[in-house]
């Protein structure tokens, strides 16, 4: 059962960004570019996905638990990191660069476009590198 929502949920996703046209690399660059041609409807959709997720995230923490888990996964750390602020900044670099993040690359490969085939054929390359470098594990001290 969780498979088939976590499907459901990804096809749902897609279908958004697709409608949303943030698998348009065009699109997203325009939204970037803030000193030429702004194309500010990009700016609706990343707010209008805040407010459904922060409504939606306290809701459901209100629950006590998830339908199909004991209970949920939440991140045990809540200050910033350099590591973290790092690997944002890379993202945004990419994400300002190719006109793609993972999640609209990959709603946007059925279109079958070669520049969208490439970049995600990097950033499984990307993924399958990073995995191989040790991360140090890092103990908080009291």
């Amino acid at each position: 059962m969780q498979l088939f929502f976590a499907l459901l949920s990804g096809l749902l996703i897609s279908a958004g960004i697709a409608i949303s046209k943030m698998i348009d690399p065009a699109k997203v660059l325009g939204f970037l570019d803030i000193t030429g041609n702004w194309d500010p409807s990009l700016a609706l959709v990343m707010v209008a996905a805040l407010v459904v997720y922060t409504l939606g995230f306290r809701l459901l923490l209100k629950r006590g638990s998830p339908l199909l888990r004991a209970d949920f996964s939440l991140p045990a750390k809540q200050q910033l990191e350099p590591s973290l602020l790092l690997g944002a900044a890379v993202f945004g670099v990419g994400w300002g660069l190719a006109g793609y993040c993972p999640g609209p690359a990959i709603a946007a490969l059925p279109a079958a476009s070669s520049g969208t085939a490439g970049f995600v054929i990097m950033m499984i390359l990307g993924w399958f590198i990073a995995g191989k470098v040790p991360i140090r594990n890092r103990q908080q001290k009291s």
